[in-house]
């Protein structure tokens, strides 16, 4: 589907869900739609159902943080349609208190999709039958795709030999941090390199 047909398709949905869908824009031949994560139903439930979309196929669900915004998380969801050959993107603000309906009652396929966004980055999604953490461990602290998530984690799990179990202890740097000199080719170095002592040195005016 070309990008004009993506466009008018967009205006067609965006006029349909009044309300529920504020905005659309195209890029790279893929419609993205902008929409309200309260109304996130109603939308699935249309493109899925009216005859002029059929996005009978939801391909992911996930989310992206940017800390620094009031709501950080954009939820993301991607649905294919086979009868028009075309994807869509869905788009909607949250933040860590934000009450996302589940989508589980219209695709069914989304179950581990939110279980997954909600433990990786922290989503709330009420309405989710069995909304436990994926794939982290039972009792994991925070949301490891955050991006205020420390690179090395909290706690450490290694399997201790003589106590014959896994054992969950805090992190700990058995080496401290070297500070490298990465010096800028513009700045040049303060002191002599090797193989500057066979350079002729320039007379001092």
């Amino acid at each position: 589907m070309d990008d004009g047909r993506l466009d008018a398709l967009g205006q067609t949905i965006v006029g349909a869900l009044a309300g529920a869908a504020t905005g659309h824009s195209v890029a790279f031949n893929q419609l993205t739609v902008d929409v309200k994560v309260e109304r996130i139903v109603d939308v699935v439930r249309y493109l899925r159902d009216d005859a002029a979309c059929r996005f009978v196929n939801l391909t992911d669900v996930t989310a992206v943080d940017y800390p620094g915004r009031e709501k950080r998380f954009d939820v993301v969801y991607h649905l294919l349609s086979p009868t028009l050959n075309a994807r869509i993107r869905l788009r909607g603000e949250a933040d860590e208190t934000t009450q996302v309906p589940s989508i589980i009652d219209v695709f069914p396929g989304s179950d581990w999709f939110e279980r997954e966004t909600y433990d990786l980055y922290g989503v709330i999604f009420v309405g989710h039958p069995d909304m436990r953490r994926l794939l982290t461990d039972y009792g994991f602290d925070g949301h490891p795709l955050r991006k205020d998530f420390p690179l090395t984690g909290f706690v450490e799990v290694r399997y201790d030999d003589q106590e014959k179990r896994v054992l969950y202890e805090p992190v700990r740097l058995n080496q401290e941090f070297r500070k490298f000199d990465f010096m800028s080719p513009w700045e040049g170095a303060d002191y002599p390199l090797p193989g500057d002592e066979k350079a002729k040195a320039e007379p001092k005016p």
